[in-house]
C-alpha cells in the first residue's frame, strides 16, 4: 500500500509538473520582490508598505524605460528578426563547397528541431494551464502572495513533515530561501552589466541592432553556461554581414565579456550566495530541460541552488553528525 500510495503521488505530480514550475517560478519572483524589499524593511518599514513601495517603483521604473527606449528596442528587434535570415543565408553561401557546410547545416537543423520542440512544449504547459493570460496572471499573483506572507506557507510546509523533523527542515528552508536570494540578486545585477557591456560593444564595433543584441545577452544570462552562447549566436551572424573582420572582433568581445563576468562580476556579486560546481551546473541544465523542456532550463539555476542547499542541509548535515 505504501509503494503503491507513492507510485500515484508520484504520478500526480507528474502530470502536475506545469503548475510545480509556475509555483517555483512564483517562489523565484516573490524572492526577487523580498530581495528588493530587503533595504525598507531593515529600515523598520512594515512588511505591506515594503511591498507596495517594491511594487510601485518596479512599475514606474518599467513604464518609464519603456516610454524612453521601448520604441527604439522595439524597433532594433523588428530589425534584428529582418536581418537574421538573410545574415544566415550568406554565412552558407560563403561556406558553400567547404567542409564547415555540412557540419553548420546539420547543426541548424538540430537547432530548429530543438526550438521548434521547445515551442511546443511551452505551447503544452501554457493549454495545460488554461491559457497565457490565466498563467501570467497566476504567476504575478503568487509572486506578490508569497512575497507578502512568505512566513504562512513556510509554516503551512512544515506542518507537512513529521513534528521531529520540523526543526531542521525550517532552518534548511530557511537557508535555501537566503541563498536563493543573494543568487537572485546578484545575478540580476550580473545581467545588467553584461548587458550594457554587450551593447556598448556592438555599438562601437559597428554592428547592426546594438540594443537588441545588448538586451539579449542580458537576459540570456540568467541561464548560466548556456544562455551566453545562445546570446553570442546572432550577434556574430550579423557580425558576417559586416565583415568576417568584425566577426573574428565581436567573438573576442564577447569572450572578453565573459572573463570578465566569470573571474570579476560573479565572484563580486554572488561572495554571499551558494557556490555551485560548474558541472553541477551544467549537468542540472541538461537535466532540467530534459525533464520540463524551457521552462525547466530557466529556472534550473535557481532549482539547483534550492536543491544543493536543502541536500547539504538535510542530508549531508545528518550524515555528519552520525559517529
Amino acid at each position: 500500500m505504501i509503494a503503491l500510495t507513492l507510485a500515484v503521488v508520484a504520478l500526480i505530480l507528474w502530470k502536475l509538473v506545469g503548475l510545480l514550475i509556475l509555483i517555483f517560478g512564483a517562489v523565484v519572483g516573490a524572492c526577487i520582490l523580498q530581495t528588493c524589499m530587503m533595504p525598507l524593511l531593515r529600515l523598520g518599514a512594515p512588511s505591506w508598505l515594503a511591498l507596495t513601495t517594491v511594487i510601485i517603483t518596479l512599475t514606474l521604473a518599467l513604464g518609464l524605460i519603456s516610454w524612453a527606449f521601448g520604441a527604439q528596442v522595439s524597433s532594433e528587434l523588428e530589425s534584428l528578426m529582418a536581418l537574421l535570415p538573410d545574415a544566415w543565408e550568406q554565412l552558407q553561401q560563403r561556406l558553400e563547397g567547404t567542409q564547415l557546410a555540412p557540419l553548420i547545416n546539420d547543426a541548424a537543423d538540430r537547432a530548429g528541431g530543438v526550438l521548434e520542440n521547445g515551442i511546443s512544449q511551452v505551447g503544452m504547459v501554457v493549454v495545460s494551464m488554461g491559457g497565457s493570460v490565466v498563467s501570467f496572471f497566476a504567476l504575478i499573483v503568487g509572486m506578490v502572495y508569497f512575497a507578502a506572507q512568505p512566513g504562512v506557507y513556510r509554516r503551512g510546509l512544515l506542518l507537512l513533515a513529521p513534528i521531529k523533523s520540523r526543526p531542521r527542515l525550517a532552518e534548511a528552508l530557511d537557508e535555501s530561501g537566503k541563498a536563493l536570494r543573494f543568487w537572485l540578486g546578484g545575478q540580476l545585477v550580473a545581467m545588467v552589466i553584461t548587458g550594457l557591456l554587450v551593447g556598448v560593444s556592438m555599438w562601437l564595433l559597428g554592428v547592426p541592432a546594438p540594443i537588441a543584441l545588448g538586451l539579449i545577452a542580458g537576459l540570456m544570462d540568467f541561464v548560466p553556461l548556456v544562455g551566453p552562447l545562445i546570446a553570442a549566436i546572432p550577434a556574430l551572424l550579423l557580425a558576417f554581414t559586416v565583415s568576417p573582420q568584425t566577426t573574428l572582433f565581436v567573438l573576442i568581445a564577447y569572450t572578453v565579456i565573459q572573463q570578465i563576468e566569470g573571474n570579476i562580476l560573479q565572484p563580486l556579486v554572488q561572495q554571499r550566495a551558494v557556490s555551485l560546481p560548474p558541472a553541477m551546473l551544467l549537468f542540472s541544465l541538461f537535466a532540467a530541460s530534459t525533464l520540463f523542456g524551457v521552462a525547466g532550463l530557466l529556472l534550473a539555476a535557481p532549482l539547483t541552488v534550492v536543491a544543493f542547499v536543502l541536500i547539504n542541509r538535510l542530508y549531508v548535515t545528518r550524515e555528519e553528525d552520525v559517529p
